[in-house]
C-alpha cells in the first residue's frame, strides 16, 4: 500500500491523548506499507458483492484497506482479543467506515459454533489458522466452507508447513509474537497444501494458491476458494 494511503488509515489508529500509547498507529502504519497481505485480499475481492466475515480481524486493518479500495461490501470481523476489538471499533468510528461491525468472539471456545453466527457469504482468514489447535482448526475452515453462497470466496493468508526455510522463519517469528504479547496464542499447526486443496475439491471449491510473503522473509500463501455461480 501507498505510504500516504497507509499513514492515512494508520492516524485513526494514534491516541487522543498526547503521552498516550503509539503502539497501534506504528504498527498498522508499518504493517500497511510494508506487507503485500492487504493488496493481496482487496485484489480477490474486489469485484465481490457478498458480505465478508473477517475471522481473527485483529484491530481491523482490512476493514480500512477494503475502502480505501473502493470496495464497499458488508463487513463483520471478529476476534477472541478484546482488547484488540475495542481498539478496532474506536478506529472504525474516527475513520468514518459504514457498514462495518466488530465482535469479540472466542473460537476455539468449548460450545462454540460458527454457525452461530448466521453469516452467509464471503469469509476471510488472515494470518490466524496457525494459531488455532488442530481440532478447532478443521472445525473453522468446515464452518467457513458452510458459510459460502454461490460465487463467494475463501480467502485465507497463512503459513504452510512445507519444511523449507521460509517455514522456519515463520514460526520463529509467531513464537516471537507470543513471547512479546502481540499474539494471545503461539503458533499450533501450519497447515498443509496438500490437506487444503483436497478439503475444498471435497467441498466443489475451485482454489488458487499465490505466494504472498513480498520482500518479506516469511512462507505466506494467499489462498483462494470460490464457490462457483
Amino acid at each position: 500500500m501507498a505510504r500516504e494511503q497507509a499513514r492515512a488509515i494508520a492516524a485513526a489508529f494514534a491516541p487522543a491523548r498526547l503521552f498516550g500509547s503509539r503502539w497501534d498507529y506504528f504498527y498498522s502504519r508499518s504493517k500497511l506499507a510494508s506487507d503485500p497481505l492487504y493488496p493481496g485480499v482487496c485484489e480477490a475481492l474486489r469485484d465481490s458483492t457478498t458480505p465478508l466475515l473477517d475471522i481473527g480481524c485483529g484491530l481491523g486493518l482490512l476493514a480500512h484497506a477494503l475502502r480505501a479500495d473502493g470496495i464497499g461490501l458488508h463487513y463483520r470481523g471478529i476476534d477472541n482479543d478484546a482488547g484488540k476489538i475495542e481498539r478496532a471499533r474506536g478506529a472504525a468510528q474516527r475513520q468514518g467506515l459504514v457498514d462495518v461491525g466488530f465482535d469479540c468472539v472466542d473460537l476455539a471456545g468449548a460450545g462454540f459454533s460458527l454457525d452461530s453466527l448466521g453469516h452467509r457469504g464471503s469469509v476471510a482468514i488472515l494470518d490466524v489458522l496457525q494459531f488455532i489447535p488442530p481440532d478447532a482448526q478443521d472445525r473453522t475452515l468446515d464452518a467457513a466452507i458452510a458459510m459460502l453462497e454461490p460465487g463467494a470466496r475463501l480467502v485465507i493468508r497463512t503459513g504452510l508447513d512445507d519444511g523449507g526455510r521460509r517455514a522456519r522463519v515463520t514460526r520463529a517469528v509467531d513464537v516471537f509474537s507470543r513471547v512479546l504479547g502481540w499474539m494471545n496464542a503461539g503458533p499450533s499447526r501450519y497447515p498443509c497444501a496438500d490437506a487444503l486443496r483436497a478439503k475444498f475439491d471435497a467441498a466443489g471449491l475451485v482454489s488458487e494458491f499465490t505466494p504472498l510473503y513480498g520482500n518479506t522473509p516469511f512462507n505466506n500463501w494467499r489462498v483462494v476458494a470460490v464457490r462457483p455461480a
